[in-house]
Formats: structure tokens, C-alpha cells, sequence
């Protein structure tokens, strides 16, 4: 029998389907804790990626799979609110060189703080064994989809 035409063990799809819920999850809190202090998601991200090194938003569109008029959109934006600051770069004029305001900083500090204490409420209490099972098994099947995808495109 092919392997490609075999019905799914039931608990497969019970993992599927706890996966999905998870992942539902996630999003919805990520989503609720921006909205709490007024941001969309997007916006949030990038003001975690412009608080990095060496942002780039077509790099950031092209690793979010985005287009690069919506990163824009969202940097100006952010500008608009005074949260991030940009600034021709010293090494190449046709460059722009982003930053976070003081705003911007406070903004991304009470955020982590709100993250902080969700991670405190609800990944602390699993013991470190399963925390590490739990990763040791993400990671591989996220290589393994990320792979998948790869074959598939």
C-alpha cells in the first residue's frame, strides 16, 4: 500500500488537532496582549525586530512572507505614533537605519512584562524534563514541516 494513500491513525489526527488548538491559542493571546496597549500584531513584531540588530524590512517581509508595501505601511505607522525613529545610515545614504523612541522602548517593556508574567502563570509550573520533550519534539516537527513545505513548493 503507498505510504501517500494510508488513512491517518486516529492519534495522529489527535495531535493534529491539539497542535492546531495551540497554535489557535497562541495567536489569540499574542493578539489580545497587543491590543491591550494598542497595537496590531504586526506592529508589535516589527517593533521587536527593530529593538534587534541589523533590522532590514525586506528582509523582515521576505522571513514574515509579506509584502514590502505592508511593512512600510505598518513603519509609518509606528513613526506616526512616535514609537520608532528613522534615520539615513551613515554607510549608505539610500538606506534607512531604524529605532525604537522612548515610547517605543516602554511600549516593548510592557508588553515583556505581560508576557512575563503569562510565561510565569502557565510555562513555569511544567518541569524542566518536560519543557526540554516538549522542544526536543516542536523542533523536529517543525524542521520536519519546514522541509515538507520546502519539497512541496
Amino acid at each position: 500500500m503507498a505510504r501517500a494513500s494510508r488513512k491517518p491513525r486516529a492519534a495522529t489526527l489527535d495531535a493534529i488537532q491539539s497542535l492546531q488548538r495551540l497554535s489557535d491559542l497562541f495567536r489569540e493571546r499574542r493578539l489580545q496582549l497587543a491590543r491591550a496597549i494598542g497595537l496590531s500584531e504586526a506592529q508589535w513584531r516589527l517593533l521587536e525586530e527593530i529593538a534587534g540588530d541589523a533590522f532590514m524590512p525586506s528582509m523582515f517581509a521576505k522571513r514574515r512572507d509579506c509584502s514590502p508595501a505592508a511593512v512600510s505601511r505598518t513603519l509609518r505607522q509606528l513613526q506616526d505614533r512616535e514609537l520608532i525613529a528613522a534615520d539615513i545610515s551613515q554607510d549608505d545614504a539610500r538606506q534607512r537605519v531604524y529605532s525604537l523612541t522612548a515610547d517605543g522602548r516602554r511600549m516593548l517593556e510592557r508588553l515583556n512584562r505581560e508576557r512575563a508574567q503569562a510565561i510565569e502563570t502557565i510555562w513555569e509550573p511544567f518541569s524542566a524534563s518536560e519543557l526540554e520533550r516538549f522542544t526536543r519534539f516542536a523542533t523536529r516537527l517543525a524542521d520536519d514541516l519546514e522541509a515538507y513545505r520546502r519539497r512541496e513548493r
